[in-house]
C-alpha cells in the first residue's frame, strides 16, 4: 500500500473518530466554547447565567488592585432575589484545604504523625477496613489509601447519611480498591476519617481548632462549620437539574462567603497562615487550590501566580452528568484570561 493511500485511510479514520466523539460531547458545552469570550468579568458571568446557571458569584483579589465582587442571576430563584456577592455558599470539598492546614499544625506540634497508621489512630476499624494497619495518615491525605468512597454509594446524594457512623457504615467490610500507596483515587472517606482522628487527638471538635488557628487570625467571620450555624436568608439557593426544589437547607458541611474564602486562599498561597516549619510540611502533602461539588453547589478556589490573583467562583446549579461543572471550568478560564488581558 502506497503512502498516499495510507494518508487517505488515516484521514478517514481521524474524521470518523472526531465525528464519533462529538456524539458524546454535550452540545451546550460546544455552544459555550464557540461563544466568543467577553471583555469584562460581569459580561462573562451574565453569559454563564444565559447558559443555564441560576446564579453565579465571583470574588477577585488581584495584587495592586482593590478587591472586586461580581454576581449574576438569582440568590433565590423562587423569590426572585438577585444574586448577592456576600452570600454564604456551601464550599464542599474546598474544606479539605482547611482540614490539611489543621493537620499540618498538629503534625508540626508533634500531636499527629503522617506515617502513623489508620489502625493505630482508630483501632476499632482493624478488620473492618482492609489494610487499616498499613494505611498511613499521609495515604489518606493524598487519596492513596484505597478505601472505598462512601459518597459513591448508589443513591447517596438523593438521601445523604447524616452522621459519621452512618456514612462510615456504607463502606465498612468492603474490599479495598487497591493496596495503600499503589494508586490514586479521590475519596471522601479519607477525610471523614481524618476529621475523626483530629477530633480524638484534640479531645474536641476539630472545627474549633480551625476556628482558633485559621479563621480567627485571618478575621474570617463569615466562615461556618454547618448550615445550622447561619441565618438561612444569607445562604445562596442551590438547584440541581431535574429536581424542582431549592437545596439550600441540606447539610453539607462548611460554608463561607466568596471574600472569606478568597482571603484564606491568599493566606494559604502566600504562607502567612503557617507557623515555623509548617509550610514545608503542607507543601509535601497537599495542594493549594481546590474545587467543591454537592448537589446545587459548585465552588472553585484558585490562586493564579502569573497574574498574582485569587479567583473564587460559586455556581448554584449542578447536574448528574457534570456538564455544568465543565461549563464552570470554561467560565473560570475565561475570567482569568480577561484579567490577564486587562493587566
Amino acid at each position: 500500500m502506497n503512502k498516499n493511500k495510507l494518508k487517505q485511510i488515516f484521514r478517514i479514520l481521524l474524521i470518523s473518530g472526531s465525528l464519533f466523539s462529538l456524539y458524546f460531547v454535550p452540545w451546550s458545552f460546544v455552544k459555550a466554547w464557540l461563544t466568543p469570550m467577553k471583555d469584562t468579568v460581569q459580561e462573562q458571568l451574565d453569559v454563564a447565567v444565559d447558559q443555564g446557571f441560576d446564579g453565579v458569584v465571583v470574588y477577585i483579589d488581584m495584587a495592586g488592585q482593590d478587591q472586586n465582587f461580581y454576581a449574576s442571576g438569582w440568590h433565590n430563584r423562587d423569590l426572585k432575589l438577585s444574586a448577592k456577592t456576600d452570600a454564604l455558599f456551601k464550599i464542599a470539598s474546598i474544606s479539605k484545604l482547611y482540614d490539611i492546614v489543621a493537620v499540618t499544625k498538629l503534625v508540626v506540634a508533634g500531636r499527629l504523625s503522617l506515617d502513623q497508621s489508620l489502625g493505630r489512630y482508630l483501632p476499632d476499624l482493624i478488620g473492618h477496613i482492609e489494610y487499616a494497619e498499613e494505611i498511613t495518615l499521609r495515604d489518606m491525605i493524598q487519596h492513596k489509601s484505597g478505601i472505598p468512597n462512601f459518597t459513591d454509594t448508589p443513591g447517596f446524594w438523593a438521601k445523604p447519611a447524616a452522621s459519621f457512623e452512618e456514612n462510615l457504615a456504607l463502606i465498612l467490610d468492603k474490599p479495598a480498591n487497591f493496596k495503600p500507596g499503589e494508586s490514586y483515587e479521590y475519596c471522601n472517606t479519607n477525610y471523614l476519617l481524618i476529621n475523626r482522628i483530629m477530633d480524638n487527638t484534640l479531645g474536641y471538635n476539630n472545627f474549633q481548632f480551625i476556628q482558633e488557628q485559621i479563621l480567627d487570625p485571618l478575621s474570617l467571620d463569615n466562615t461556618f462549620s454547618s448550615i445550622k450555624k447561619v441565618d438561612m436568608d444569607l445562604v445562596m439557593s442551590g438547584y440541581h437539574k431535574g429536581y424542582p426544589h431549592d437545596l439550600k437547607a441540606d447539610e453539607h458541611g462548611m460554608m463561607a462567603t466568596a471574600e472569606d474564602l478568597g482571603v484564606f486562599i491568599r493566606a494559604l498561597n502566600e504562607g502567612t497562615i503557617f507557623g515555623p516549619g509548617e509550610q514545608e510540611v503542607y507543601s509535601s502533602i497537599y495542594e493549594y487550590e481546590h474545587g467543591g461539588w454537592v448537589p446545587g453547589y459548585q465552588s472553585f478556589a484558585k490562586y493564579y501566580e502569573d497574574i498574582d490573583a485569587v479567583i473564587i467562583a460559586f455556581y448554584s446549579t449542578t447536574d448528574d452528568k457534570l456538564h455544568n461543572w465543565h461549563l464552570s471550568e470554561l467560565t473560570n478560564k475565561r475570567i482569568s484570561k480577561i484579567l490577564e488581558k486587562g493587566k
